[in-house]
């Protein structure tokens, strides 16, 4: 009975406009921790935010989505997750199209599944695809649908359609809410495996372009307009040109999520060795679901183990990244209202405001 009274703590939480009062630790209150204030200082075009699946980095995007937005910039947020939730969080329908979020002017969503990718991908490289391999091969056009399934074509593709993005210059800010952890590291490593590729392929069809040649006039293979290795230059460049965007830290930069616990830890460890590895740099960290001081005994109990594994972060990062706290709330952020208030927190100035 104690325990299932103490639990009832609503009323502990002054969440009317949001907590600046509220004690994380022991004389550390909200409006006296990190946030992402400087992050609109910086003048980044893409923001990712990646992380474990669960840990909330949806919400953390749209939230900074929001914030931009409300500051005038016009702003794309992209859901990229295999379950996306932006609908579920701006409670409205948000599909593969760019859909405006109603309640700001200047905010729009996207949420771009498996199958879309591969719709688009085959529609913008499909052709140039079939193009090379007829003049090896004599493969008919369907060769194409085989070749979008394989692994890796969707990541490939949402690094161009983010860089497209940047260049048409249709959007000041870009929020991307990638894909859990593993999709993201495969995602990072992908231009390189790719420029690996090209250059075997470029060596492989140097070595059979008499072959080639001949097969050609012998079973009527088609000329292309352009040779394989024109079409494999113009691959490597764009390969290149997706790496030095990832690398760039004036236009790019990565945030990652996670939670005061074990696997946490280790994920983010693992998150920032990876990208360091590519030359990626990570300068902030954001902690989901810290929980505040209650006075309930068994919160507090999951309070003191979360303590010690953010000590770990700090230990770990706190010199180099800004670690940024948010709370467990006793409600479910979403909504414009709730995204808001969050808004208040992590977006905070220094001064507490």
């Amino acid at each position: 009975m104690a325990l299932t009274k103490n639990l009832h703590i609503r009323n502990k939480y002054p969440f009317k406009i949001f907590p600046q009062s509220l004690t994380f630790r022991k004389g550390v209150k909200v409006k006296n921790l990190p946030s992402l204030s400087e992050l609109e200082k910086a003048g980044r075009k893409v923001i990712m935010f990646g992380g474990k699946g669960g840990v909330g980095k949806t919400t953390c995007a749209a939230v900074t989505a929001v914030h931009f937005a409300r500051k005038g910039k016009k702003t794309l947020i992209i859901s990229t997750d295999a379950m996306p939730s932006l609908s579920d969080i701006f409670e409205t329908n948000i599909g593969p199209k760019q859909t405006k979020i109603k309640e700001l002017n200047n905010l729009y969503g996207v949420e771009i599944g498996a199958d879309e990718v591969i719709k688009r991908w085959k529609k913008k490289f499909g052709p140039e695809v079939y193009e090379a391999l007829s003049t090896v091969l004599p493969v008919e056009y369907n060769i194409i649908d085989y070749i979008a399934g394989a692994p890796g074509i969707d990541q490939e593709f949402m690094l161009d359609y983010i860089l497209e993005l940047i260049e048409n210059k249709e959007f000041e800010v870009i929020i991307w809410d990638t894909a859990p952890s593993g999709h993201t590291m495969r995602l990072l490593s992908l231009p390189y495996v790719f420029l690996n590729h090209l250059e075997a392929a470029a060596k492989v069809y140097v070595s059979l372009q008499g072959y080639v040649e001949k097969l050609r006039s012998t079973i009527g293979l088609r000329k292309a307009k352009r040779s394989p290795l024109e079409i494999i230059r113009g691959w490597r460049l764009l390969a290149e040109k997706v790496i030095d965007f990832l690398k760039s830290p004036e236009k790019t930069e990565f945030i990652v999520v996670t939670l005061p616990e074990a696997l946490g830890v280790y994920q983010t460890e693992r998150i920032i060795q990876e990208f360091t590895s590519y030359g990626v740099n990570i300068e902030r960290i954001i902690i989901n679901y810290v929980i505040p001081e209650t006075g309930c005994d068994f919160l507090d109990k999951r309070k003191k183990m979360q303590n010690r594994y953010i000590e770990m972060l700090r230990k770990d990062f706190g010199r180099e990244k800004e670690i940024i706290e948010i709370p467990l709330f006793p409600y479910e952020v979403k909504g414009m209202q709730r995204l808001l208030e969050v808004e208040g927190i992590l977006f905070k100035e220094k001064n507490g405001k």
